[in-house]
């Protein structure tokens, strides 16, 4: 029983995995044959073509997917790489640090940019 019980679950296993394979290359032959042939004038492609084009995406993009909070994770040990730099600023430094931060980098969501020194001025192009 144990057996029939994990043999019969492979093959719900694989099959739902070929029809997923097939549903995607169908989606992406659609998509292909939609927009490729109007927008660059090129070929339209087989179920085949459209298989191998997704396997060799594969190959040269890699097999990875995304780690989950990856981006996360690198923003983390950034900000603690960055926390570190400051804690060995003397405080005049570190104010001095963060104000041509804030001179360089503010954005329009963040308020205005405090009004810039003539040596910071001198540096920006024109």
């Amino acid at each position: 029983m144990d057996r029939k019980f994990w043999l019969l679950r492979g093959l719900r296993f694989f099959f739902f995995a070929a029809l997923f394979v097939v549903a995607v290359t169908l989606a992406t032959q659609a998509l292909w044959n939609w927009l490729m042939p109007s927008l660059f004038h090129l070929p339209v492609i087989s179920l085949a073509q459209t298989l191998g084009l997704l396997v060799l995406s594969r190959i040269l993009f890699g097999f990875r997917g995304g780690r989950p909070g990856g981006w996360a994770a690198k923003r983390r040990a950034w900000k603690q790489r960055m926390a570190g730099r400051m804690e060995h600023l003397s405080p005049d430094a570190r104010e001095k640090f963060r104000q041509e931060m804030r001179a360089r980098c503010a954005m329009g969501w963040m308020g205005r940019p405090e009004t810039a020194t003539a040596d910071t001025t001198a540096r920006q192009p024109a």
